[in-house]
């Protein structure tokens, strides 16, 4: 598999960041000012969706009169500090970057978030000159698990789907790039157990850190 990875691509929450316990708070404050407690099984409906999508979803299902660019407006303002201040990189992570960089894989992010909080959190945690595409699901047909964002992320790093490399955190993230033709390696998050099953079935490789990822990939 590596003699032919000529790009690595990265979802960006959950995978590079350590930001998916932001939002499901967000969903319960968003939803608590219509009165509404978030449902059982949302956030597995919601997996994968652009944030079109899922302000979409969330303006039809719980009837919300503000129209889905108001919405998504309204949850980049509530993420706003917790990406400003608060989220992290995941472990290992910036070696990995720096040590890929170094090697002259071209890299690319291919996200479901919103471009204003993917901006402001690669600025802040200054990573995003390592990035030569970074795309979000919004600019695509549909988000995950279609393949259209790893595709289009493909095509920007002039690379063929097959000659990349996909880290995901979510089974259709995974299921997307698969769908696209790539290699797949799943990495380790807040992650349900029948969740982490499912990653472990799918995908080409789970690792519980990037550590794993630089000894795999650089340590002789």
């Amino acid at each position: 598999m590596t003699e032919h990875c000529k790009a690595i691509i990265f979802d960006l929450d959950g995978t590079l960041v350590d930001s998916m316990w932001v939002w499901p708070e967000i969903d319960k404050a968003y939803l608590g000012q219509f009165g509404i407690t978030p449902p059982y099984g949302m956030e597995e409906e919601l997996e994968g969706l652009s944030f079109t999508e899922t302000a979409a979803y969330f303006k039809e299902r719980f009837n919300i009169s503000d129209s889905i660019e108001a919405i998504k407006d309204t949850w980049n303002k509530m993420a706003w500090e917790f990406y400003t201040e608060h989220i992290t990189l995941k472990d290992g992570a910036y070696e990995f970057l720096k040590q890929t960089y170094k090697k002259g894989l071209r890299m690319g992010i291919a996200t479901s978030n919103s471009i204003e909080l993917v901006s402001v959190i690669l600025e802040r945690l200054a990573i995003k000159d390592y990035f030569h595409s970074i795309r979000t699901s919004c600019e695509v047909e549909k988000g995950k698990p279609y393949p259209y964002i790893y595709l289009k992320v493909a095509e920007d790093l002039e690379v063929e789907p097959e000659e990349c490399l996909v880290f995901e955190d979510i089974p259709n993230g995974v299921i997307a790039a698969k769908r696209a033709g790539m290699q797949v390696w799943a990495i380790n998050d807040h992650q349900k157990d029948d969740v982490k099953k499912k990653l472990r079935e799918i995908a080409d490789r789970f690792i519980y850190d990037y550590q794993e990822a630089i000894n795999y990939f650089y340590v002789k």
